[in-house]
């Protein structure tokens, strides 16, 4: 019970112990994307994001 991680502690540990640099990019890609669709949908910025698309 002492070792408590983060999600992300525990995602970054896994690309660092083996050595899976490549899923990096599809990670952050999809955190950006996620952002994106849930300031896009409550925000004064919502038809610029929509002209976007």
């Amino acid at each position: 019970m002492g070792n408590n991680k983060t999600i992300l502690g525990e995602v970054w540990d896994f690309l660092r112990v083996r050595k899976k640099w490549w899923l990096l990019p599809i990670i952050i890609l999809l955190i950006m994307t996620g952002a994106l669709i849930i300031f896009g949908q409550s925000s004064a910025l919502s038809p610029f994001i929509y002209a976007l698309g």
